[in-house]
C-alpha cells in the first residue's frame, strides 16, 4: 500500500497518542472528520496499523530485565520456541544470524526467578549454549 504525506502525519498522530479522537486528529491534520476515519479504516484494513495496544510504564515492568543469546541444534527450533513460549519470564524470542540463533529478551521480578529461567533455557532439549546479559539500565528507547 503506498502512503501519502496525510498517511504519515496521521500514523505520527497516532504514535504520539493512539487513543486520539478523530475529530481531534482531523483538527490537527486540516482535513474533515469523516476524511480521517476514512483513512483509518484504509489504514486498518490494510495493516498498516496492525492494532492498538496498551503500553505500561516503567514502574509496572519487571524490575530485571535480560538477554539470553542462545545456540540450538540444527531442526530443533520448533521444540526450543515451544519451550520458551511456556515460560512466563520470556518475553521476546528474536532469530539472528551470526554466533547464536536466537536473541531472547526475559523479564523477572526478583534475581531467583530471572536464575530460574536462564536455568529452565539451558536445560531445554536442543539448545547447546546461551550466554546471559543482564540489563543494567536504558539509556536510549525510540520505542515510545
Amino acid at each position: 500500500m503506498q502512503l501519502d504525506d496525510t498517511d504519515r502525519d496521521l500514523l505520527a498522530l497516532l504514535s504520539d497518542n493512539a487513543r486520539a479522537p478523530v475529530a481531534t486528529l482531523a483538527r490537527r491534520l486540516g482535513l474533515a472528520r469523516t476524511t480521517v476515519q476514512a483513512r483509518l479504516e484504509r489504514l486498518e484494513n490494510s495493516g498498516v496499523i496492525a492494532g492498538y495496544t496498551l503500553r505500561l510504564s516503567e514502574a509496572m515492568r519487571a524490575p530485571l530485565r535480560a538477554t539470553a543469546l542462545v545456540s540450538i541444534e540444527p531442526r530443533s527450533a520448533p521444540a526450543v520456541l515451544s519451550r520458551l513460549k511456556s515460560l512466563p519470564d520470556v518475553r521476546t524470542v528474536h532469530t539472528t544470524s551470526g554466533r547464536f540463533d536466537l536473541i531472547v529478551g526475559l523479564e523477572a521480578d526478583t534475581t531467583k526467578a530471572l536464575d530460574d529461567t536462564l536455568d529452565r533455557i539451558g536445560e531445554t532439549r536442543g539448545v547447546k549454549s546461551s550466554e546471559s546479559l543482564i540489563h543494567l539500565s536504558t539509556k536510549l528507547d525510540r520505542r515510545g
